[in-house]
């Protein structure tokens, strides 16, 4: 038995037990990206790195076995930016996109390659879920939106972007054309009550997410009708008001009131509103002079003045988003900011510190060299972009379908479990720290069950114990020297020989997304 000191606290394990064993012992995480239980330690991710007995050189925690009296740090700054560092020379050959360019480029940042994966499944109720955890007026957005999402799409540079938007359209269409059109469930009341002065997207957007949020809001505007710049500033025929109108009577069914002709600072001053609720969301539109002044709120040259994190104003409780408080006048703009000032609102009144929506880390591939979009369409359908029938229309069922069919899946095929991306976001790696050619994007689609993309392995060696040990009769394994080393399939075979037995088991283990599953949704 070995008795050792990590962090200051003292533990006792067994004759060969590593580091990383005796801190599991004791509960203290030491991040792993190469290291599986039950398998040989690679030590090639240097991410466990700790510091022994006051020296300034670092050890791998998952390779260092533990000797007696033994006394180990395993944080500290040096530490820190030693795993930091480890992550960017990971990350500076690492060729693939955490999240795809479209969704990127969404105001709402909303998961459109999942959208459109769920839409060629035919799974639309999973569908229209993934949109509205973004997108409070998906319909509305369908029609006017400009589109950013398409202006990226890589899919336009073999031949047209995918149709992005209409997708998004069909499936808010089929949605409120149901017999039960989809309503999240509400979390349970908070008691307490948010102002919201205008009805325009950014109110309805931040009320719908409030509402399911389980705070109550009430929202004020001097029109008779909600709807704001959507009802009194576009073309009908461009968005008819029924379809406005059915999104907006969803976000009244979770419970949102509506009080039209209201004007604050007539009726209603800001001060009446701060002692009657326990928070206040400005979305007003773009002010008119004075308007802000009026209420008490500090302006820039772009609109009220805002810390553009959280939203907050300079007076307490007050919030202020939208054309209120940017010269924007795109209505996806004024949804994302409805959403995210409502998760800020959210923060303060539940008593946490207002930091606003959290930070999602993103690696990107950047600009692709010659021959790299080819292998992205190889999994893609060949057909060319739909354009519905008449003019203005949306897609019929196959069309959809068809459509959803030339997404080339840019995104990672494992976002939520890659622990490159876990831990990058952790230790606040850059992926452009070190900068230098990348490999190249390359995909293996010969297996019916996983897809293998090389440049994203760390060649941690993992599915070549895996496969070794699960008796595979080719297996994978490593070719190449120093930073060419590579895993591939022996004598230049394909990784469905490679891999006939041990798949799924190789999936699961990668830490990145290298190895991921095939069809998946």
């Amino acid at each position: 038995m070995s008795k050792l000191t990590i962090d200051n606290h003292q533990v006792e394990v067994d004759d060969g037990a590593t580091i990383l064993d005796a801190a599991e012992k004791l509960g203290i995480e030491i991040p792993t990206m190469c290291f599986l239980r039950g398998y040989k330690a690679s030590t090639s991710c240097m991410l466990c790195v700790v510091k022994i007995n006051g020296s300034d050189k670092l050890l791998p925690a998952c390779g260092t076995i533990a000797q007696d009296g033994m006394t180990v740090e395993s944080e500290s700054d040096q530490i820190r930016q030693a795993r930091k560092a480890a992550l960017e020379l990971l990350l500076s050959d690492h060729a693939g996109d955490c999240i795809g360019p479209c969704q990127v480029a969404c105001s709402a940042h909303m998961n459109i390659p999942l959208m459109i994966r769920q839409i060629a499944a035919g799974k639309l109720r999973d569908a229209i879920v993934t949109v509205k955890k973004d997108i409070a007026l998906p319909a509305v957005l369908g029609r006017i939106c400009p589109k950013p999402c398409e202006q990226v799409c890589r899919r336009a540079t073999f031949d047209k972007a995918v149709s992005i938007c209409l997708l998004k359209r069909y499936v808010a269409d089929v949605d409120l054309q149901s017999d039960n059109p989809y309503l999240p469930a509400c979390k349970q009341s908070q008691n307490k009550r948010v102002a919201i002065i205008g009805a325009g997207p950014t109110g309805l957007a931040a009320a719908y997410y409030l509402q399911i949020d389980g705070y109550s809001c009430k929202i004020f505007d001097d029109h008779e009708n909600p709807g704001g710049m959507l009802r009194y500033g576009v073309l009908q025929e461009k968005l008819p008001i029924d379809i406005l109108d059915a999104e907006i009577n969803l976000i009244e069914k979770l419970g949102m009131i509506f009080k039209g002709q209201t004007q604050i600072g007539a009726a209603l001053s800001m001060k009446d509103l701060q002692k009657d609720f326990d928070a206040v969301l400005v979305a007003i539109g773009q002010p008119k002079p004075g308007d802000a002044e009026s209420m008490g709120l500090k302006t820039t040259s772009n609109g009220i003045e805002i810390n553009r994190k959280t939203y907050e104003t300079n007076l307490p409780g007050v919030f202020a988003a939208g054309a209120a408080v940017r010269k924007s006048k795109l209505a996806v703009r004024a949804v994302a900011d409805g959403k995210e000032a409502a998760a800020a609102i959210g923060q303060f009144l539940s008593g946490q510190p207002v930091t606003g929506s959290p930070y999602v880390f993103n690696n990107r591939i950047g600009k692709l060299v010659d021959g790299e979009i080819e292998r992205f369409m190889a999994d893609a359908g060949k057909s060319e972009r739909l354009t519905p029938s008449p003019e203005g229309s949306g897609f019929t069922d196959d069309q959809a379908n068809d459509e959803a069919a030339r997404c080339m899946h840019c995104d990672c095929r494992k976002p939520i479990s890659c622990k490159l991306r876990q831990y990058a976001r952790q230790y606040g790696a850059k992926p452009n720290r070190y900068k230098g050619p990348r490999r190249l994007f390359v995909q293996h689609l010969q297996h019916p069950g996983l897809i293998y993309e090389s440049g994203k392995c760390i060649s941690c060696g993992l599915c070549i114990q895996i496969a070794s040990q699960a008796g595979e009769s080719l297996g994978l394994t490593f070719v190449g020297r120093g930073f060419d080393v590579r895993v591939t399939v022996p004598f230049d075979h394909s990784i469905a020989e490679g891999l006939k037995l041990a798949a799924n088991q190789c999936v699961e283990a990668c830490p990145t997304g290298a190895l991921s599953f095939r069809k998946k949704t």
